[in-house]
Protein backbone atom coordinates (compact mmCIF):
# COMPACT_ATOMS: atom_id res chain seq x y z
CA UNK A 1 0.00 0.00 0.00
CA UNK A 2 1.66 3.56 -0.90
CA UNK A 3 1.73 6.35 1.06
CA UNK A 4 0.46 9.88 0.00
CA UNK A 5 3.77 12.08 0.95
CA UNK A 6 3.47 14.79 3.64
CA UNK A 7 2.35 17.68 1.72
CA UNK A 8 -0.60 15.68 -0.83
CA UNK A 9 -1.40 13.92 2.70
CA UNK A 10 -2.11 17.52 4.50
CA UNK A 11 -3.76 18.30 1.20
CA UNK A 12 -5.65 16.20 0.87
CA UNK A 13 -7.17 16.03 4.47
CA UNK A 14 -7.59 19.92 5.14
CA UNK A 15 -8.56 21.20 1.50
CA UNK A 16 -12.03 20.68 0.75
CA UNK A 17 -13.12 20.14 -3.35
CA UNK A 18 -13.96 23.32 -4.81
CA UNK A 19 -17.45 23.24 -6.03
CA UNK A 20 -18.24 22.88 -9.35
CA UNK A 21 -19.37 25.68 -11.35
CA UNK A 22 -21.81 25.98 -14.51
CA UNK A 23 -22.23 28.06 -16.92
CA UNK A 24 -22.16 32.36 -15.57
CA UNK A 25 -21.17 30.71 -12.45
CA UNK A 26 -24.25 29.11 -11.06
CA UNK A 27 -23.85 26.37 -8.83
CA UNK A 28 -26.22 24.28 -10.77
CA UNK A 29 -27.25 23.69 -14.31
CA UNK A 30 -30.08 25.21 -16.02
CA UNK A 31 -32.64 22.29 -16.81
CA UNK A 32 -33.06 21.88 -20.77
CA UNK A 33 -34.67 24.64 -22.83
CA UNK A 34 -33.94 27.27 -20.00
CA UNK A 35 -31.01 29.91 -20.14
CA UNK A 36 -28.23 30.22 -17.87
CA UNK A 37 -27.56 33.61 -16.44
CA UNK A 38 -25.86 35.96 -13.72
CA UNK A 39 -26.69 40.09 -13.94
CA UNK A 40 -24.03 42.14 -11.65
CA UNK A 41 -24.54 45.75 -11.07
CA UNK A 42 -21.89 48.22 -10.97
CA UNK A 43 -20.71 49.18 -7.54
CA UNK A 44 -20.44 53.28 -6.66
CA UNK A 45 -19.28 54.78 -10.09
CA UNK A 46 -16.24 52.55 -10.13
CA UNK A 47 -16.63 49.09 -10.79
CA UNK A 48 -18.77 48.13 -13.36
CA UNK A 49 -22.22 45.74 -13.94
CA UNK A 50 -21.77 42.77 -16.19
CA UNK A 51 -24.25 40.62 -17.78
CA UNK A 52 -23.50 36.85 -18.96
CA UNK A 53 -26.11 34.32 -20.50
CA UNK A 54 -24.93 30.73 -21.39
CA UNK A 55 -21.33 31.31 -20.34
CA UNK A 56 -21.15 34.76 -23.03
CA UNK A 57 -20.42 37.76 -21.29
CA UNK A 58 -22.69 40.11 -23.10
CA UNK A 59 -22.00 43.53 -21.42
CA UNK A 60 -19.08 44.18 -19.28
CA UNK A 61 -15.92 46.66 -18.56
CA UNK A 62 -13.89 44.22 -20.61
CA UNK A 63 -16.04 44.49 -23.78
CA UNK A 64 -15.91 48.29 -23.41
CA UNK A 65 -19.40 48.25 -23.82
CA UNK A 66 -20.94 49.66 -20.19
CA UNK A 67 -21.53 53.21 -19.02
CA UNK A 68 -23.26 55.13 -16.32
CA UNK A 69 -27.25 54.76 -15.99
CA UNK A 70 -28.91 51.79 -17.55
CA UNK A 71 -27.29 48.70 -18.92
CA UNK A 72 -29.55 46.80 -20.79
CA UNK A 73 -29.47 43.95 -23.30
CA UNK A 74 -31.70 42.16 -25.68
CA UNK A 75 -32.18 38.77 -26.23
CA UNK A 76 -34.17 36.67 -27.88
CA UNK A 77 -36.70 34.75 -26.28
CA UNK A 78 -36.99 31.64 -28.78
CA UNK A 79 -33.23 31.10 -29.47
CA UNK A 80 -31.12 33.05 -26.81
CA UNK A 81 -29.50 35.11 -29.12
CA UNK A 82 -28.20 38.48 -28.26
CA UNK A 83 -29.90 41.43 -30.23
CA UNK A 84 -28.68 44.67 -28.87
CA UNK A 85 -27.01 45.69 -25.93
CA UNK A 86 -26.91 49.23 -25.08
CA UNK A 87 -26.11 51.87 -22.33
CA UNK A 88 -28.63 54.33 -21.59
CA UNK A 89 -26.60 57.87 -18.99
CA UNK A 90 -29.75 58.48 -16.94
CA UNK A 91 -27.43 61.15 -15.12
CA UNK A 92 -26.88 62.86 -17.89
CA UNK A 93 -28.57 61.92 -20.76
CA UNK A 94 -31.69 61.99 -22.90
CA UNK A 95 -34.51 59.90 -21.49
CA UNK A 96 -35.97 59.72 -25.29
CA UNK A 97 -33.16 57.80 -26.16
CA UNK A 98 -33.80 55.37 -23.92
CA UNK A 99 -38.19 55.39 -25.34
CA UNK A 100 -36.98 54.93 -28.52
CA UNK A 101 -34.88 51.73 -27.43
CA UNK A 102 -37.71 50.09 -25.20
CA UNK A 103 -41.11 50.95 -27.36
CA UNK A 104 -40.88 48.61 -30.48
CA UNK A 105 -39.46 45.56 -28.57
CA UNK A 106 -41.49 42.54 -30.10
CA UNK A 107 -43.31 39.79 -28.00
CA UNK A 108 -41.42 37.90 -26.54
CA UNK A 109 -37.70 39.87 -26.27
CA UNK A 110 -35.86 39.26 -23.66
CA UNK A 111 -34.35 42.32 -21.47
CA UNK A 112 -31.29 42.11 -19.20
CA UNK A 113 -30.80 45.53 -17.05
CA UNK A 114 -28.19 46.48 -14.80
CA UNK A 115 -27.67 49.85 -13.48
CA UNK A 116 -24.51 52.13 -12.98
CA UNK A 117 -24.03 54.90 -10.51
CA UNK A 118 -27.54 56.39 -11.21
CA UNK A 119 -29.93 54.63 -12.86
CA UNK A 120 -33.23 57.05 -12.13
CA UNK A 121 -32.64 60.37 -12.12
CA UNK A 122 -33.92 60.87 -16.15
CA UNK A 123 -36.68 58.25 -15.85
CA UNK A 124 -40.10 59.81 -16.30
CA UNK A 125 -43.42 58.36 -16.15
CA UNK A 126 -43.39 56.43 -19.33
CA UNK A 127 -39.91 54.62 -19.07
CA UNK A 128 -41.69 53.11 -15.65
CA UNK A 129 -44.37 52.24 -17.41
CA UNK A 130 -42.22 50.82 -20.20
CA UNK A 131 -40.29 48.45 -17.44
CA UNK A 132 -43.69 48.13 -15.64
CA UNK A 133 -44.75 45.99 -18.58
CA UNK A 134 -41.99 44.35 -18.75
CA UNK A 135 -42.44 42.82 -15.73
CA UNK A 136 -40.94 45.31 -13.07
CA UNK A 137 -42.08 46.09 -9.46
CA UNK A 138 -39.30 47.69 -8.11
CA UNK A 139 -38.99 50.37 -10.91
CA UNK A 140 -41.79 52.81 -9.83
CA UNK A 141 -39.75 53.14 -6.18
CA UNK A 142 -35.84 53.16 -8.41
CA UNK A 143 -34.30 56.40 -7.04
CA UNK A 144 -31.22 58.39 -7.33
CA UNK A 145 -28.53 55.90 -7.03
CA UNK A 146 -30.11 52.82 -6.36
CA UNK A 147 -28.84 49.42 -7.54
CA UNK A 148 -31.00 47.46 -9.45
CA UNK A 149 -30.93 44.63 -11.60
CA UNK A 150 -33.69 43.17 -13.35
CA UNK A 151 -34.55 40.53 -16.12
CA UNK A 152 -37.93 40.38 -17.80
CA UNK A 153 -40.00 40.15 -21.40
CA UNK A 154 -42.06 41.91 -23.65
CA UNK A 155 -45.23 40.13 -22.98
CA UNK A 156 -44.66 38.88 -19.80
CA UNK A 157 -48.21 38.14 -17.98
CA UNK A 158 -47.29 38.64 -14.04
CA UNK A 159 -44.28 40.21 -12.17
CA UNK A 160 -40.73 38.92 -13.35
CA UNK A 161 -38.99 36.51 -10.55
CA UNK A 162 -35.95 38.39 -11.53
CA UNK A 163 -35.45 41.70 -9.81
CA UNK A 164 -33.51 43.19 -7.08
CA UNK A 165 -33.63 46.60 -6.11
CA UNK A 166 -31.00 48.16 -3.08
CA UNK A 167 -31.81 51.46 -1.98
CA UNK A 168 -29.36 54.12 -1.90
CA UNK A 169 -29.34 55.14 2.07
CA UNK A 170 -26.72 57.02 4.11
CA UNK A 171 -26.87 54.45 6.69
CA UNK A 172 -26.32 51.19 4.91
CA UNK A 173 -24.39 52.14 2.04
CA UNK A 174 -21.33 50.40 1.47
CA UNK A 175 -19.81 52.69 -0.96
CA UNK A 176 -19.65 56.77 0.34
CA UNK A 177 -22.71 57.84 -1.67
CA UNK A 178 -23.68 54.23 -3.07
CA UNK A 179 -25.44 51.05 -1.96
CA UNK A 180 -23.03 47.93 -2.58
CA UNK A 181 -23.69 46.22 -6.18
CA UNK A 182 -26.06 43.35 -6.47
CA UNK A 183 -25.79 39.70 -7.84
CA UNK A 184 -28.51 38.02 -9.38
CA UNK A 185 -28.52 34.23 -11.47
CA UNK A 186 -31.00 31.97 -12.79
CA UNK A 187 -32.27 29.92 -15.42
CA UNK A 188 -35.16 31.27 -17.91
CA UNK A 189 -36.90 28.78 -20.08
CA UNK A 190 -36.90 29.39 -23.50
CA UNK A 191 -40.12 30.14 -25.56
CA UNK A 192 -41.42 28.20 -27.51
CA UNK A 193 -41.22 29.04 -31.27
CA UNK A 194 -44.69 31.16 -32.94
CA UNK A 195 -46.50 28.96 -34.56
CA UNK A 196 -47.69 31.15 -37.95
Amino acid sequence: MSRLSEPENIYYFFCEPRPRKYKCGLSAPCPPKHLAFRLVSGAANVIAPKVCLEDQMLMSSVKNNVGRGLNIALVNGVTGDLLEARTFDMWAGDVTELLKFLRPLHEGTLVFVASFDDAATKMNDESRRLFEELGSTAVKELAFRDSWVFVGAKGIENKSPFEQRMKNSKNSNKYEGWPESLEMDGCIPLRPPLDH
